[in-house]
């Protein structure tokens, strides 16, 4: 067997120059075909931005990919390669035309003012905003004096405030809003700031939770958490703002939204901030770690780098944000506690009975996480 340094004879090498000479030209026709599919994509974005329609169409998409799939497997491909090609394709085609009507605004002209726009959250809201055309306004601590002005003629008013302080700046906030101006925050819990804003605002109120953050590029696809308050065909240009950036507006109640958040969020990262502290403690070396672990191990072990490469004040007021998260984790701690006997006495027939006790109730959830676990590794495979 030859090595790639080791002579070959000169008709074997001049075979060799010619095929890869013919797959450089295949690669540069590919280049090219990918360039002039560009351009209609810049047709599309031009009809789509006269027409008022959306970057976003799940079926379309989802009817292109079975075909490609069909495609591939008629001609001898693996459907799932294809897959994953053009829905890379895709997705760089709606970041691009999302990126493209970040600059459309659905009321152009219209005055947006961000309580807290000196934050992380609130610089990015009023980039967004101020970049789709809205007149932007920011009122931070050192701003309240000036608080009537800067509320008069407000069209929407957006509280990007610390959790804790959200009701009590609404209340600040409230009597100096014009009747018809939209009152929102973007803060994880949502009863009580909704509560608070409805009670010190008249007119069109609204809650709000981005479930991702300020260092998201692009809204491509990204959640947003609507809950309704008051007059909600006067919220709606709003929703229908974040929809045209690209993102997905999830509408439910501050109740229901409080509920699943405390799993989703505040247990997920106490957990996750549980597991870094035991590492700090037993001082365990992360290069070593990483060197010994697997790409989904590393991928967990990453997981718990993110949480701590972020601000602590974030994720303790998301954590502590109310009474009732509080009570959830100690539930939690109180479950794990419960599992000390069966460690004590090394108990693997109650382990396996809880598994598989645990394993029936998480189907079919469990196929769908091997599924898209895997996917994940691979996708880390490839990239390192």
């Amino acid at each position: 067997m030859h090595s790639e340094d080791q002579a070959l004879p000169r008709d074997v090498d001049d075979q060799l120059d010619q095929l890869r000479r013919a797959i450089d030209a295949i690669d540069h026709d590919m280049v090219a075909l990918l360039k002039e599919r560009q351009e209609q994509v810049e047709k599309v974005l031009q009809l789509k931005k006269a027409h008022g329609l959306s970057v976003y169409h799940p079926a379309r998409e989802e009817n292109l990919i079975s075909e490609k799939r069909r495609i591939g497997r008629a001609v001898g491909l693996d459907a799932d390669y294809l897959e994953d090609i053009f829905r890379r394709i895709l997705r760089q085609s709606r970041v691009e035309q999302t990126a493209q009507l970040a600059r459309r605004g659905i009321r152009p002209g219209a005055t947006v003012l961000v309580i807290g726009g000196c934050g992380a959250m609130g610089r990015y809201l009023v980039k967004w905003f101020g970049e789709a055309g809205y007149r932007m306004r920011c009122l931070d601590c050192e701003d309240w004096p000036q608080a009537g002005a800067l509320c008069r003629d407000v069209d929407l008013a957006i509280l990007s405030v610390p959790i804790d302080s959200t009701p009590e700046v609404a209340r600040r906030l409230g009597p100096h809003l014009p009747e018809k101006c939209v009152l929102a925050d973007v803060t994880s819990v949502k009863q009580a700031p909704l509560e608070a804003m409805l009670a010190c605002h008249p007119g069109p109120v609204i809650g709000l939770h981005p479930l991702f953050g300020p260092a998201t590029t692009s809204m491509d696809k990204q959640v947003i958490v609507a809950t309704p308050g008051r007059e909600p065909a006067a919220c709606q240009w709003l929703l229908d703002q974040f929809a045209d950036w690209g993102a997905i507006v999830l509408k439910t109640r501050a109740t229901d939204h409080d509920d699943i958040m405390g799993i989703v969020q505040a247990l997920r990262h106490f957990a996750t901030f549980i597991f870094g502290r035991f590492l700090y403690e037993k001082r365990i070396r992360m290069d070593e770690a990483l060197e010994y672990s697997s790409p989904i191990y590393r991928l967990e072990f990453g997981m718990v780098g993110r949480l701590f490469a972020q601000d602590a004040g974030l994720y303790s007021e998301i954590i502590f944000a109310s009474p009732e998260r509080r009570a959830l984790l100690k539930e939690y701690l109180d479950c794990a506690q419960s599992n000390l006997e069966m460690i004590a006495k090394a108990d693997k027939d109650a382990f396996e009975k809880h598994f598989r006790r645990i394993a029936e109730w998480f189907d079919p959830f469990s196929r769908q996480a091997l599924r898209e676990s895997t996917y994940l590794i691979d996708k880390l495979i490839e990239r390192f």
